[in-house]
């Protein structure tokens, strides 16, 4: 048993809760690698703390837990906005070991600064995430991250990081094996890009996703007036703004780069908007 999928048919009856204890009770738990936790009942209104204080009291159980992914839901049974999340600081302080982590939702998300040795991949997905929380990854120790993708989204729904939040993260001082960034799905994508243009991290990324967000030919030309950017092997800017001719432009400046232009919109759309929000 080295996967297990938890919070399947919550619609029939199913309680998370008791799902866990009758996991933890069961027989081969030091064998899994891998959880993911889904639907929670009243998920919009009832955080993953509890989950997260059942996973933490039986960390002991888990000894080869090395990948945890909360909230892998469907839009149709919660959007992504409304789902409540939780402090995961206690999650990564009992599973040292602990080497990807993919959160789905921002409400009610936090994390107090602190470092781990071995998380490889942190993924956070959302229609709005806070500063505090991208603060507080900023200001950690991930000596082992070569993956960190960050759904920044909208205002509306609690996205109020700015470009200055971002650049501890930036510099890449606490992530030097850093290959993966995502910045993804930004109200303020431009002002993003901008940053990232003469941001020391780049030079050792193989990824940079800048995609899902605002990006109009302003950002682009941050992007191509900054560092070099030639040593990249891909550079995902889908769901953009841009002109056809920057969309040329960048394209030809980046021949051996893997550039993703899809799902581009028209800039004179009187409505700039991200990928994913609600």
């Amino acid at each position: 048993m080295s996967h297990v999928d938890l919070g399947r048919g919550i619609d029939e009856g199913v309680d998370i809760l008791n799902d866990l204890d009758s996991f933890f009770a069961g027989d081969g738990t030091e064998e899994v690698s891998s959880i993911r936790i889904g639907e929670w009942p009243e998920m919009y209104e009832e955080s993953s703390e509890a989950i997260v204080e059942k996973l933490v009291a039986n960390a002991h159980l888990l000894p080869g837990l090395r990948r945890l992914s909360i909230g892998d839901v469907d839009p149709d049974w919660c959007e992504i906005s409304w789902i409540q999340l939780s402090d995961i600081t206690p999650l990564l302080t009992a599973f040292p070991d602990l080497e990807r982590l993919d959160l789905r939702g921002s409400d009610g998300l936090a994390l107090t600064p602190l470092r781990h040795e071995n998380l490889k991949v942190l993924r956070v997905e959302c229609g709005g995430l806070q500063s505090s929380f991208v603060r507080s990854v900023a200001a950690g120790d991930f000596p082992a991250l070569e993956h960190l993708e960050l759904w920044l989204g909208v205002e509306r729904y609690g996205g109020n990081t700015t470009a200055a939040d971002l650049a501890p993260i930036l510099a890449g001082d606490r992530l030097p094996v850093l290959k993966r960034l995502g910045l993804q799905d930004s109200e303020i994508q431009d002002e993003i890009a901008a940053a990232v243009a003469s941001a020391p991290v780049v030079a050792q990324l193989d990824e940079l996703d800048l995609s899902m967000g605002t990006l109009t030919d302003a950002g682009a030309e941050a992007l191509l007036g900054g560092q070099p950017l030639s040593h990249l092997k891909v550079l995902d800017l889908h769901h953009n703004f841009l002109s056809d001719t920057m969309t040329d432009r960048v394209a030809k400046a980046l021949p051996g780069v893997d550039v993703k232009l899809h799902d581009r919109f028209s800039p004179e759309d009187d409505r700039l908007y991200v990928a994913v929000s609600e």
